[in-house]
């Protein structure tokens, strides 16, 4: 009866094509910028969170996002298209993503900084159980000298009512060595649902250690990824590309 009562209220730990710690900047105003989000998982789960679904180990995911400055505190985002090259079905598309982020303007001079952010997708049956989802992403950091502390308190949205939205936070701390250089940890985890997080054994946590580089053509983000929880991968490699078009 335990074993069911888990298996009928664990979330779907699906797929990700986004592996990011949002730190409230945004693309200039008038400004377009393109990220290229990729993530691969060298030892992951061997199973589909859900039946048809993407297997974890050895898989590719990811996406360009494409993001445009409207004002100094709102950027537009459209992810297109989400892509995997899955170890189970080879390679597929996920789908799409509609993005909206309200932050504090010039967050990067701010000792104090904000934001939220909303994500509406569509989803592609293999992809996630369900065919429409979004999250909710409020934004709150702080900069105090060279170390940044910036959590994300994510709600993941199925719309199935607000005790089932599920509280998958991530959180990095990081330490600027030049405006150029930073190294980091981040910490991603899912909980579960807000009406009763899940069992600790059941529950998503995975740590990774990051490496930023800024320049002025382009920016790069790499890490690696180690599962702390027996529901996460054990191992996953991220990489993140950055850069203004005009």
């Amino acid at each position: 009866m335990a074993i069911a009562t888990v298996l009928a209220t664990a979330p779907a730990l699906a797929q990700t094509d986004e592996i990011q710690v949002y730190d409230a900047s945004i693309a200039p105003q008038g400004v377009f910028n393109l990220t290229l989000h990729d993530n691969y998982t060298p030892s992951g789960r061997s199973e589909p969170a859900f039946p048809g679904g993407i297997v974890p180990d050895h898989t590719l995911n990811g996406v360009p996002e494409w993001a445009y400055g409207v004002t100094d505190w709102f950027e537009a985002g459209l992810y297109l298209p989400l892509y995997s090259i899955a170890s189970n079905i080879g390679p597929v598309l996920n789908g799409f993503k509609l993005r909206t982020l309200f932050v504090s303007p010039d967050a990067a001079e701010r000792s104090f900084f904000y934001g939220i952010n909303f994500e509406f997708s569509y989803n592609a049956r293999h992809w996630d159980p369900d065919r429409y989802t979004s999250e909710i992403r409020p934004i709150v950091g702080w900069h105090a000298g060279p170390l940044d502390l910036i959590i994300n308190p994510i709600l993941d949205n199925s719309w199935k009512g607000v005790s089932r939205l599920d509280f998958a936070p991530a959180t990095r701390i990081a330490w600027n060595f030049s405006n150029n250089w930073a190294i980091a940890a981040e910490e991603y985890d899912d909980f579960g649902p807000l009406r009763g997080f899940l069992p600790t054994d059941v529950q998503s946590h995975q740590l990774f250690a990051v490496a930023d580089w800024k320049g002025e053509a382009l920016a790069v983000e790499g890490g690696i990824g180690f599962g702390l929880s027996r529901a996460a991968d054990h191992l996953v490699l991220k990489l993140i590309l950055s850069k203004d078009l005009n």
